[in-house]
């Protein structure tokens, strides 16, 4: 059974070709560049050389693709973007305009400007990449993730929006394994996710798929190191380049969780807001207020007392080394910066169920 799995952040794009036949660890791993990234780089060598943008494709990440846009369009420089691309930056096509964006259409690209496709999933690219070390591109599955703030109501907050879905997956089953969605389960305001999910249905229509958003995808993860996996009550704290998210188990079950964004935060703020989502006190309000998104506490969130282990995963983990948290920097198969896709490999498992046996045992060893 080979599964590749893309795990699509906002620094960097972590893959994994997971082959059941033989140790995990030996299975091929790629930590690129995400997709956002490079595209702000392209972006900013647009404005460097003082050559307008046009802007292809279709929604993928924001964040620092966003960013140089701006800085490109301030600089004076001209920004123009089909409809489809222009959602990476707001679902609202005014919006964007409002920013300084011509939308246009694909066959309107001025000869002058910089072409710049904006997708999150490039099968070529990493088919190409397998292919110059000899690895088969072949797949029996895909296993993919990314997070997704969906598409929000007009004067909506897209913070809050985003953690009414956590809150709401969380509500109908409280596991979390049920982020784990088919293709023709994901619901229509997750633009980002069903964007993604299209391009491998392009690309790969052959392949079945299943998708998971990245922060309940990292806290899977971590679960398959032994010492965190081996304790019923604990907290998993991912804390990746733009997002933080916590998540307080009881094996796979959510007590609570709360998410943020990493660097709003200081150290202080992490380990206060972990201590209090422990012990229940840590209200929705603070953290939507700071900045964040929100808590939330299942109906059966009691712990009875007991202390979890915090489990740290995600690549700005070092925020809280020397913490008071007493953190265990959790590394599933020796690599904590393939959790993401580990948890993405399990979401497959429990969503094509003939198969868990044989995902299980390799991922068991």
């Amino acid at each position: 059974m080979r599964i590749l799995a893309v795990d699509m952040g906002t620094g960097t794009q972590d893959i994994l070709v997971f082959d059941s036949s033989g140790p995990v660890e030996n299975s091929v791993k790629l930590v690129m560049p995400s997709a956002t990234s490079i595209a702000a780089g392209r972006i900013r060598q647009a404005t460097e050389a003082g050559r307008p943008v046009f802007l292809t494709g279709d929604i993928q990440g924001g964040g620092p693709c966003h960013w140089a846009l701006n800085d490109h369009i301030k600089a004076g420089a001209e920004a123009y973007a089909t409809a489809g691309a222009a959602r990476t930056f707001d679902d609202d096509l005014e919006r964007v305009t409002a920013m300084g964006v011509r939308i246009i259409g694909e066959g309107e690209q001025p000869d002058s400007a910089a072409r710049i496709v904006l997708r999150d999933l490039d099968l070529a690219a990493i088919r190409s990449a397998l292919a110059a070390f000899d690895v088969s591109d072949e797949f029996d599955g895909l296993a993919l993730g990314c997070l997704d703030h969906g598409d929000s109501p007009p004067n909506y907050s897209d913070r809050l929006f985003r953690f009414d879905h956590l809150r709401r997956v969380v509500a109908e089953r409280n596991d979390l394994t049920a982020f784990a969605y088919l293709p023709d389960e994901l619901p229509d305001y997750l633009t980002r996710a069903r964007t993604m999910l299209a391009g491998a249905a392009e690309e790969a229509p052959e392949v079945s798929t299943v998708f998971l958003d990245t922060g309940p995808a990292a806290a899977l993860g971590a679960l398959q190191d032994p010492t965190v996996g081996g304790e019923e009550e604990r907290l998993v704290l991912n804390l990746g380049n733009m997002h933080a998210l916590a998540f307080h188990l009881n094996g796979t079950r959510i007590r609570s969780l709360y998410e943020h964004h990493t660097g709003e935060m200081t150290t202080e703020q992490i380990e206060d807001f972990t201590e209090r989502l422990v012990s229940g006190t840590l209200a929705h309000e603070e953290v939507f207020d700071s900045k964040g998104h929100g808590v939330f506490y299942a109906a059966d969130g009691s712990t009875n007392g007991a202390t979890p282990l915090v489990a740290v995963t995600g690549p700005q983990r070092g925020r809280l080394r020397g913490s008071r948290l007493r953190p265990y920097f959790a590394t599933p198969h020796g690599d904590m910066m393939i959790s993401g896709c580990f948890g993405l490999v399990l979401g497959y498992a429990a969503r094509y169920t003939e198969h868990a046996e044989e995902i299980e045992r390799a991922l068991a060893g």
